[in-house]
């Protein structure tokens, strides 16, 4: 990862926008989207510029002067003089999805967008909304957080009471609500690997390792292959324990020899 991705609050901030152009516009209407003020350059009270000026000295220039200011600065076209770049956006709001390359290809950005635009429903944001309004409910119903958190991993699974991919799934939070808890089957998925490049897991395979609530792998598999799993996923070394803890369980291992 050679950013981090953050979404910053702009709601009655100041903004520096510096340009006339299409891609000037184009930030401003960002901007403003998020509830920002732009600005022009005189402000000292703005903490993010963006820079889409088509002289390219004049604009290395500027960006200069406004990183010296304690600026944190976006030149459009030149990722080498970023301090940060602006993803592609897909709004469900609350829900924000962002998709970015570090400046390597807005075009492909786009084109990942526009496909997951396909795949997610318009009412997603209402059911994070009805998820956020269910809070205090689920915690009184359910008050030990890792049970908690399984119940709601359950709700979203594909399938699920919840299933984010569902056009409607907000309607059902009413009733998942009568039984958050029901009891989660223990499950076992095996994946074999061919490979210990994380590059090469299957979408099946990075799916399972990101829904997994135990990661069992052998000697051989990859850290790398391992870190793919959530961060707050279990563990262990070695084959999977007996009895299968509730939940999914994720085992790791080699298919034949490796060359890597």
């Amino acid at each position: 990862m050679r950013q981090l991705p953050i979404f910053v609050t702009l709601e009655g901030q100041t903004v520096i926008i510096l340009g006339d152009g299409e891609a000037a516009i184009a930030k401003r209407r960002l901007i403003e989207r998020a509830g920002g003020v732009c600005i022009d350059s005189a402000s000292t009270s703005a903490r993010l510029a963006f820079v889409a000026l088509d002289d390219a000295s004049e604009a290395e220039s500027i960006s200069a002067q406004l990183k010296q200011r304690g600026l944190l600065v976006n030149v459009v076209d030149r990722p080498d003089l970023c301090d940060f770049t602006t993803p592609a956006i897909i709004d469900r709001d609350p829900v924000l999805i962002a998709i970015g390359t570090g400046g390597a290809s807005a075009g492909l950005a786009k084109a990942i967008r526009q496909r997951l635009e396909t795949l997610l429903p318009q009412n997603l944001g209402r059911l994070a909304d009805a998820m956020f309004a269910a809070r205090s409910r689920l915690r009184l119903r359910i008050t030990d957080p890792r049970n908690r958190r399984q119940a709601i991993d359950n709700a979203f699974a594909a399938g699920g009471l919840l299933d984010p991919f569902a056009d409607n799934a907000f309607g059902a939070v009413e009733a998942w609500l009568e039984q958050p808890d029901a009891a989660l089957p223990s499950r076992l998925e095996t994946i074999e690997l061919t490979s210990n490049d994380p590059d090469e897991l299957t979408l099946r395979a990075a799916r399972l390792l990101g829904s997994a609530d135990l990661v069992c792998a052998d000697a051989e598999v990859s850290d790398d292959i391992v870190n793919r799993a959530r961060a707050d996923a279990v563990r262990h070394h070695g084959k999977p324990p007996q009895p299968l803890p509730a939940g999914l369980t994720v085992y790791l291992r080699i298919q034949g020899n490796l060359d890597n």
